[in-house]
């Protein structure tokens, strides 16, 4: 483990893999940077992988308030320690988070994105008003596992006896620990997850982009995907057959190598 400090004087941790042109993985919502070691791995093969804590989870710090501009200046900071630019691959959340980033300004030369959970039609209900102030509330009672189970069943749309028997696993106490950060990947979603067309301002991200999703995902993860692909200016589009949403190190390291290969010289 290897740590940076933020510009708010966060400690963010991060492991790093491989050798050569920089990657850097992040996770989205209850995830930390265990989550990435497999792909890493694959990954580390070919590039500099690293895979970091965000703030609130793992052995990151979390200084409050929150803000979504913290978690741009703690990839900002990993940048600086580890030469300056990397591309970008963001999974759920974290595809968002890295939208944001390039928004930024932040020097990312490409952006692998795999399914931002933009909600951009009636495919399934949108999130309804007060989704983020209610995760913030049942976190402040010290509910954080009815905090997990309201973004489950409203948030991802899971169906409530798969959370009920989610309640009972050996994971459940690890998400827990991280259900206050839930609400962060809430703000950086902004006002996408509403049921209608995507937000222009995604228009501005003009880095090469490839965006993908699973065709075993539900089908309104797909039509996001999709409606981003269609809204950035230089972006690919590929479905990986047979994923869902939590894709295979063996489905996407492939993928990945041959988007990013060519373009870093590897």
């Amino acid at each position: 483990m290897e740590t940076v400090r933020s510009a708010d004087g966060t400690e963010i941790a991060f492991d790093r893999w491989g050798a050569g042109p920089t990657l850097v993985l992040t996770g989205g919502a209850l995830s930390d940077r265990r989550a990435a070691v497999p792909i890493a791995e694959l990954l580390g093969e070919r590039f500099t992988v690293i895979a970091f804590d965000r703030r609130g989870r793992g052995d990151s710090g979390d200084t409050l308030p929150y803000a979504v501009e913290r978690e741009i200046e703690d990839i900002e900071a990993l940048f600086a320690a580890v030469g300056g630019s990397a591309v970008l691959f963001g999974h759920s959340s974290g595809a968002v988070l890295s939208l944001r980033a390039a928004l930024a300004g932040l020097p990312i030369p490409r952006l692998a994105l795999y399914e931002p959970p933009f909600i951009v039609d009636r495919s399934r209900p949108p999130l309804p008003d007060g989704y983020v102030e209610r995760l913030e509330e049942l976190v402040a009672k010290d509910r954080p596992g009815d905090a997990v189970e309201y973004f489950m069943t409203v948030g991802v749309a899971a169906p409530a006896r798969v959370v009920e028997q989610m309640r009972t696993s050996a994971m459940w106490p690890s998400l827990e620990a991280i259900a206050h950060t839930i609400a962060y990947d809430a703000r950086i979603m902004g006002d996408d997850m509403r049921g209608e067309p995507l937000g222009r301002e995604w228009s501005r991200v003009t880095e090469p982009a490839l965006v993908m999703d699973g065709g075993a995902s539900p089908a309104w993860q797909r039509t996001s995907a999709r409606a981003l692909a269609e809204v950035l200016p230089n972006a690919e589009y590929v479905e990986l057959e047979g994923q869902d949403h939590g894709p295979t190190p063996d489905g996407l390291a492939p993928l990945l190598i041959e988007f990013l290969g060519g373009f870093l010289g590897r």
